[in-house]
């Protein structure tokens, strides 16, 4: 039986693309609303040093493995984040345009990085593991819920789709490295209390942060919007929450929640608008 779960027709394979997003990220490129164009972003910023962890923490497993198509998948996966971490490095470097201090905000999460770096190696897969959960059920979410990202650029809306495209692709490798090479259930939700914690925190630190350089911090009208975005309509959260709770049952797996058919659809649609780009540029 092999080690892998990711069903079959699904492929972790690396895509070499490149979204020029410097302009957009110049402007309030969420429907002008400086409060989902700032919470989009302030995760964006954690991605690059956070995905090179991911690569890093299943790495540490790498020898281990013998099952020929995780071993394959794990190739796939460490080449995906690879390019997540470049492509968000450029939008990240990217949002200095719009005065944002990234230097800073990139100096507060290193120093976590570099702590979760000194935990011992089950402990930093087991934190993979439950990152990599927010980022599959994000992700899901940005596919089934169009209206997430309905009011975005164009060029904005499809690196996000492709992003969470990936990660779903992605979402159980690491997941099945740690259930055979630990397969530790208390480790795996514990780690993923920590882990909740922190992910919750620096979105929201990373948020306030672009606010403040927005001059909106104290807006009562900005962060009633936020609230709304966020809880009630179309509620990113609300809608996640039950899904983000699924990672406390014992005998979880990322791939309980079968969204192939969501995935193929919104593949399709990826490469059919890269064609009709590359049509309008001949």
């Amino acid at each position: 039986m092999s080690a892998s779960a990711t069903p079959e027709g699904v492929s972790v394979e690396p895509r070499h693309v490149h979204f020029d997003v410097d302009d957009e990220l110049k402007t309030l490129w969420h429907g002008n609303d400086v409060f989902r164009t700032a919470f989009m972003n302030a995760l964006s910023l954690q991605f690059p040093d956070g995905e090179q962890q991911f690569i890093n923490s299943v790495r540490l497993y790498r020898d281990q493995i013998t099952d020929p198509k995780l071993k394959q998948e794990v190739r796939g996966f460490i080449g995906q984040e690879a390019l997540h971490s470049r492509e968000h490095k450029h939008y990240n470097d990217g949002l200095k345009a719009r005065g944002y201090d990234i230097d800073a905000i990139d100096a507060r999460f290193r120093k976590h990085m570099d702590w979760v770096a000194r935990l011992p190696a089950s402990r930093q897969l087991a934190g993979t593991c439950a990152a990599e959960h927010y980022t599959a059920v994000l992700a899901n979410g940005i596919l089934k819920h169009p209206e997430w990202l309905a009011d975005a650029t164009p060029r904005m809306r499809e690196l996000w789709r492709w992003h969470a495209i990936e990660e779903t692709e992605h979402k159980s490798v690491a997941f099945d490295v740690y259930r055979q090479c630990i397969g530790n259930e208390k480790l795996r939700k514990l780690v993923f209390v920590f882990v909740t914690w922190n992910f919750f925190k620096f979105t929201f630190l990373n948020t306030c942060t672009l606010l403040r350089a927005e001059g909106k911090l104290w807006s009562l009208r900005t962060w009633l919007g936020g609230l709304n975005f966020l809880w009630g309509k179309p509620g990113v959260l609300r809608k996640s929450l039950p899904e983000f709770f699924e990672y406390f049952r014992t005998g979880f797996h990322p791939w309980d929640q079968d969204n192939r058919d969501l995935l193929e659809k919104n593949l399709g649609e990826l490469k059919a608008g890269y064609v009709e780009a590359k049509a309008k540029a001949v």
